[in-house]
C-alpha cells in the first residue's frame, strides 16, 4: 500500500496531494508541456519551459490541481522544485501540507525568507 495521500486542510476547499517521497518526483525541466484539462482548466495550458519562471508557474498549478499522485509524478522534478521552493507562491494548505511531509522544504523556505 503506497502511503501517496490527499487531504483536505481545514478551511481548504480541495484535497491536497502529497506525494510518498520527493525522490518519485521526475518530472520534464525542459521543452514545452501542454497539461491536461484537469489540471489546467482555465487559460492557456501550454507552459515553454525555456522562458523565465514558466516552471515555477508549471509547478504552481500542477501542485495546486493535482488529482492524484501521478499528476505530481508526471509534471514535477525533485532537484527542481526543491531549489525553486522557497519563491513559490501557493496557498498555506499546499505549502503547510507539503512541509509537513517534506521538512527539508520547509528549512529551504526558511533559508529564503
Amino acid at each position: 500500500m503506497s502511503s501517496d495521500s490527499a487531504s483536505r486542510p481545514h478551511g481548504y476547499a480541495k484535497p491536497v496531494v502529497v506525494p510518498e517521497t520527493l525522490d518519485q518526483l521526475r518530472g520534464p525541466t525542459s521543452g514545452v508541456i501542454d497539461l491536461p484539462r484537469h489540471l489546467k482548466w482555465s487559460g492557456n495550458p501550454r507552459y515553454d519551459l525555456t522562458q523565465p519562471g514558466r516552471i515555477g508557474d508549471l509547478y504552481r498549478t500542477v501542485l495546486n490541481e493535482a488529482a492524484t499522485a501521478a499528476d505530481l509524478y508526471a509534471y514535477v522534478s525533485r532537484d527542481s522544485l526543491i531549489q525553486l521552493w522557497p519563491s513559490m507562491w501557493l496557498p498555506q494548505a499546499v505549502r503547510r501540507a507539503w512541509e509537513e511531509r517534506f521538512p527539508e522544504l520547509r528549512s529551504a523556505h526558511r533559508r529564503a525568507a
